[in-house]
């Protein structure tokens, strides 16, 4: 930056991490009992970033506050502060150095297999004391129960307990092996499908709710192959069992299987990650967190 852009700037990052914990919180009491404030003082630093800005960021909605048009383009900002913040703090007292121990992570055995292993690389580096056991799982744990510290979930959780921070997400798609559509042939338009072999992961009504916003005319006589295991689902599509839907971002890394209707619009694949309150109070766990979002808001730039 040169000189005259530094002096542009005239950011209190006190307003800025108020009007971010806000809208994480959703209101402003739950907000002011995360930063330990009162919600006056929380209050305050808001409305004084609002001024500064010229711009207002919540609109309230019953006893909830939402976020403005304003508010929603700087929060994407505002975020990127805070997590870079995070590891100032680290990088400035060594702590990311001498945190250890154990933190548990649980995800779908795909996403384990593909997606977390260069995540977890960067985490060696940056905090070589933690030691990481993976619960390649497609059932969801219960992180009440402590059976992980941090979960990677597609579904929100309801419980209170629990902090959730939506990540950028992917999108799926039809994938089959030249092997299924030189035996079945190739669906040329979404009524194909309607005769088409499916492979299904986990149990098949809750698969087809799960593509039921798709419109698709698949049911469940459509799925002749199921297992538990994602890993052995993509395996059986490899091998011309069947089509199924799946990420782009794995089926990219995966030699031997092409895209199936291609114009067909993408299906959208939410990520939240999980953790339970003690997330406040443990280092190792915080630090895990914020990697994991810090590592997929990068992927999302490129996905």
């Amino acid at each position: 930056m040169n000189n005259r852009t530094w002096l542009t700037i005239s950011f209190d990052w006190n307003q800025a991490r108020a009007f971010l914990v806000t809208a994480e919180e959703g209101s402003l009491s739950a907000a002011a009992r995360a930063l330990g404030l009162t919600q006056p003082t929380l209050g305050r630093q808001v409305a004084a970033l609002e001024e500064n800005l010229g711009v207002t960021l919540f609109e309230r909605v019953g006893r909830s506050l939402s976020l403005t048009e304003a508010g929603l383009d700087l929060l994407g900002h505002v975020k990127a502060m805070g997590e870079a913040a995070g590891q100032v703090s680290l990088a400035a007292s060594g702590q990311s150095q001498t945190i250890e121990g154990q933190v548990v992570i649980t995800a779908s055995d795909l996403l384990s297999a593909y997606l977390l292993p260069p995540i977890l690389d960067d985490l060696r580096e940056l905090a070589p004391g933690i030691d990481v056991e993976v619960v390649a799982s497609n059932e969801i744990r219960d992180l009440k129960r402590r059976e992980a510290d941090i979960a990677i979930r597609h579904v929100r959780p309801d419980q209170p307990d629990l902090i959730a921070k939506q990540v950028p997400g992917t999108t799926g798609h039809f994938y089959a092996a030249p092997s299924y559509l030189k035996r079945h042939g190739r669906p040329e338009t979404v009524d194909d499908l309607a005769n088409a072999v499916f492979v299904a992961t986990g149990e098949i009504t809750s698969y087809l709710n799960a593509i039921k916003p798709a419109g698709l005319p698949v049911t469940k006589a459509n799925f002749k192959y199921v297992s538990d295991s994602g890993i052995v689902s993509w395996e059986m599509v490899k091998q011309g069992l069947g089509m199924c839907i799946m990420t782009n971002e794995l089926a990219a890394l995966t030699p031997g299987v092409e895209q199936v209707l291609p114009e067909f619009p993408p299906m959208p694949v939410p990520i939240w990650l999980v953790t339970h309150r003690e997330l406040r109070t443990s280092r190792r766990i915080r630090l895990v967190f914020d990697l994991l979002s810090d590592a997929f808001a990068k992927r999302g730039k490129y996905a």
